[in-house]
């Protein structure tokens, strides 16, 4: 009987769940298969080797080989657990949504590299670089979306062709820019910017990518950019998305105690 092939990959758990008495399915995003689904057998015994690597947000080299549709885990090895964190439920709750959000664009067995280091880079903003939440969140999103295929069109009105539109909205269902003037009539949704914002968005967009968390907004614009983006992704996405739930949960726990 032939040996069985090992595979050796890098990968970021997106999910795990529970199964039998000691076992996990990992949903693991790589950069050469994208999505794989992988059984880590006996994971959750106290004596397993690589039972850090199998917890959601850790980022791992794998040791995997498969049968039939199945990877199943051999070793693991953790890279980066992201403690900071860990240590934080609102920035651990925050990098659970941008994980679900990654997973719920992504093929799988197609190739990821671009939405894998994004995912890394943006649990990284929120981990080490302590970016503002609502700011890396809108970012994330953004930019998430744009390497799935649902970049929206922001450098200038779809309508007039201005670059400087007057009361700019975006049309987060059209996936375009326009002026409050321009296609009122046609518009299924469209959400304020301002000038701050817009600018901030066309960073995101079309901006260097190792620069994407490299700004700052007035609080105003951050909440106005915030909010487009999460309606831009409820829109492309026909979706809602539970871990993002939760997040907002802890953040109206925290505003009425304060």
């Amino acid at each position: 009987m032939a040996a069985t092939p090992y595979i050796v990959t890098r990968g970021i758990v997106l999910r795990e769940t529970e199964t039998k008495e000691a076992d996990k399915i990992l949903t693991l995003l790589t950069a050469e298969s994208g999505k794989i689904s992988v059984i880590a057998r006996g994971v959750r015994r106290k004596t397993c080797r690589f039972a850090a690597a199998a917890q959601t947000l850790a980022w791992s080299e794998w040791t995997l080989y498969q049968k039939g549709e199945w990877y199943y885990a051999n070793e693991g090895t953790t890279l980066e657990l992201f403690d900071g964190l860990r240590k934080d439920l609102s920035r651990l709750s925050l990098g659970f949504y941008f994980a679900e959000l990654t997973e719920a664009v992504t093929a799988e067995n197609e190739q990821a590299g671009p939405l894998l280091r994004h995912l890394l880079n943006g649990l990284y903003a929120l981990d080490t670089l302590h970016k503002p939440e609502d700011l890396a969140r809108a970012a994330f999103e953004f930019k998430a979306l744009s390497l799935a295929g649902y970049e929206p069109l922001a450098d200038a009105c779809a309508y007039c062709g201005t670059e400087t539109p007057e009361a700019p909205l975006l049309d987060v269902v059209q996936g375009v820019l326009r002026c409050k003037s321009c296609g009122a009539g046609e518009s299924g949704l469209s959400m304020p910017l301002c000038g701050e914002s817009l600018a901030a968005l066309r960073h995101i967009l079309y901006g260097d990518p190792k620069r994407l968390y490299s700004f700052a907004l007035s609080a105003p614009a951050v909440k106005r950019l915030s909010s487009v983006a999460e309606a831009f992704a409820a829109a492309q996405l026909e979706r809602g998305f539970q871990t993002l739930d939760f997040y907002k949960s802890l953040q109206s726990v925290e505003t009425s105690q304060n």
